[in-house]
């Protein structure tokens, strides 16, 4: 096909997105669709696929105007990782997928202990496929019993579009169920969740060609290849072009994370650090994850009654300037929203403010749950050092990017110099599109190129000092919050 256009899709928690790229790197037409999560239960957060289908055929339908569409031949999948779809033997779906940031399997992820944790990349974590499938054994054996197949869930859109079961290593090495040096799955962990190889998808890399559209009614040629694609933090590192051992960037959105490229598996489980495939063979990335991200600055938003999170930022920077120091008496806030990953391993640990006093304004709060969020990041960063990734310069990807004060306070608070891109919005997507690009035999030039850079923040050395004295605060509020869920989750005795 002359002029060839790749179709990049990006499942998100929040919004399925999707665009038209050539192989230029031009985005032709982007679309996006909102998604919503369900959750019954405290600590539970579902989605139903068939939404996730829906939106995509949405998607799509927007797309479908531009004259461009007419011209895709070949498709990329990204989406969000751990979630657990649970197909029957008819490819039905038995219950609502569980995602990553659901906690029911708190219990079920100490038992399957750490023996196997330098093998899989991760210590076994709640918000990880494997221990679900372990709680589902337990408290839905039924369901359980009827499992034909585990996806995750970018790959049950591909299952819709081709009628094929694939995924590929980044998703793969997302479950638990990865050796993520050899890049195949690791029977003893699925032997511990109860499940065999056969209940796997096949496996192939994320630039390979994995199936051939085969749904009908789309508007798109039957010929159309669909690549392996990848989970969103790698595939959004393809798409800034994050490809080399080295390379490191800043995710911000509902979660955040900072990730660094290796070119062997380097994690260190122990401080809850995670080593992942990339969606590029030959290539791993070694992260820490937050479980709230820019999450937390839109829930402090509806908190404080501002009409949106630009207004609490505008009254942020008018109160506290970015230039100036705060004073060390400002409200402190601890970011665990949904529990944490790197470096505590809690998913029921909580967030909460501490030193509020009468003279509290939205903009102190404001400013407190950025600062919070990225002291955060530096225990993220400190625990992937640990594992000995190199961390220098950092992109800045997200929702959050668009914030130029956060981004200056992360630049200050890590010590690091942070750069914004232009169009990294979509960066999942345009990784997705590129992948899509590599599976018809295109696009390795595409590859190799990053993203304009849009702005660079570097550390405010004035700043170092009250910074650093604030963080000391930050870490000595943990112990007083772990105790806290602790005495929470307890029996009341004294009702006894």
């Amino acid at each position: 096909m002359s002029n060839p256009v790749s179709l990049g899709i990006d499942l998100g928690t929040s919004e399925l997105k999707a665009i038209l790229m050539d192989l230029d790197g031009s985005v032709l037409a982007h679309a996006g669709v909102r998604l919503s999560v369900s959750r019954r239960n405290s600590g539970w957060s579902e989605q139903d696929p068939q939404d996730w289908w829906q939106a995509c055929l949405q998607a799509l339908a927007q797309l479908r105007t531009h004259e461009a569409f007419a011209r895709v031949a070949c498709i990329g999948l990204s989406g969000q990782m751990h979630g657990a779809v649970l197909l029957g033997a008819d490819n039905r779906v038995l219950y609502p997928a569980i995602l990553w940031d659901d906690s029911r399997a708190v219990a079920e992820a100490e038992r399957l202990g750490t023996a196997f944790a330098d093998v899989t990349g991760s210590l076994p974590m709640a918000g990880l496929t494997a221990p679900k499938l372990l709680w589902l054994k337990q408290h839905e054996p039924q369901v359980f019993k009827a499992i034909d197949c585990v996806l995750s869930p970018k790959d049950y859109l591909r299952l819709r579009l081709s009628g094929e079961r694939i995924s590929e290593m980044s998703d793969a090495a997302g479950t638990l169920w990865l050796d993520v040096a050899r890049r195949e799955w690791f029977v003893p962990m699925l032997r511990a969740t109860g499940l065999s190889p056969a209940q796997m998808p096949r496996l192939v890399e994320g630039g390979a060609a994995s199936a051939v559209l085969t749904v009908d009614g789309l508007g798109l040629s039957s010929s159309v290849v669909i690549a392996g694609g990848g989970g969103d933090n790698p595939v959004a590192a393809v798409g800034i072009g994050a490809i080399k051992a080295g390379d490191a960037f800043i995710t911000l959105g509902t979660s955040a994370a900072i990730v660094a490229i290796t070119d062997h598996a380097a994690g260190n489980p122990a401080s809850a650090v995670h080593s992942f495939c990339h969606a590029l063979p030959n290539r791993w990335y070694t992260m820490g994850a937050m479980l709230a991200g820019a999450s937390c600055l839109r829930w402090v938003t509806r908190l404080t009654g501002m009409p949106d999170e630009q207004t609490l930022l505008d009254q942020v920077q008018a109160q506290l300037p970015i230039k100036q120091a705060v004073p060390l008496s400002t409200p402190l806030f601890l970011p665990y929203l949904a529990g944490e990953r790197t470096p505590h391993n809690d998913p029921l640990l909580r967030g909460g403010f501490m030193g509020l006093g009468h003279d509290c304004t939205p903009a102190m709060l404001g400013y407190a749950v950025m600062e919070g969020v990225g002291f955060g990041l530096l225990d993220a960063l400190r625990a992937v050092q640990s594992a000995g990734a190199n961390v220098d310069a950092c992109a800045l990807v997200g929702g959050g990017a668009r914030s130029e004060y956060w981004a200056q306070l992360l630049a200050n608070i890590l010590q690091r110099e942070i750069y914004t891109l232009h169009g990294s919005e979509l960066s999942a997507c345009i990784g997705a599109a590129k992948l899509g690009f590599l599976s018809i035999g295109e696009g390795d030039a595409l590859l190799q190129a990053g993203m304009p850079v849009k702005a660079r923040y570097r550390p405010d050395s004035a700043q170092q000092a009250v910074l650093a004295a604030r963080y000391r605060l930050f870490q000595g509020l943990l112990g007083a919050a772990k105790a806290l869920h602790e005495q929470a989750m307890q029996p009341c005795q004294a009702s006894r």
